[in-house]
């Protein structure tokens, strides 16, 4: 981020840190909501969202510290957290057929 005015270089440098201060505030409250959301579908859309919410936070970085290996991070990282959302979408899949299989399965007992 050389760009030889001086300015422009505290600009850009308050602006990536007033947009990292944001960033985290918002993957906080993700987590909030991932705790406290009302269903599980919705916290694993929290889920996915605080990743996606990293992988700017991390590329930002990048931009910032002009580290050329923190995208190779960040391309990790988004594979590993589409992966994790891909697993918890499927085991919530398999937790709720398991729960319908049970209700189905105590509504022919009773009738």
């Amino acid at each position: 981020m050389q760009t030889g005015i001086q300015a422009l270089d505290y600009a850009y440098r308050y602006l990536f840190i007033a947009v990292l201060i944001a960033l985290a505030i918002m993957v906080i409250l993700c987590l909030i909501y991932a705790i406290k959301g009302p269903r599980i579908a919705d916290r694993i859309v929290a889920t996915n969202m605080m990743g996606t919410i990293v992988m700017v936070i991390i590329a930002i970085l990048a931009v910032m510290l002009n580290e050329g290996y923190l995208v190779d991070i960040c391309i990790i990282y988004a594979m590993i957290s589409f992966l994790a959302v891909i697993v918890l979408t499927k085991v919530y899949m398999g937790v709720y057929r398991e729960k319908n299989e049970k209700e189905n399965k105590g509504e022919e007992k009773l009738s």
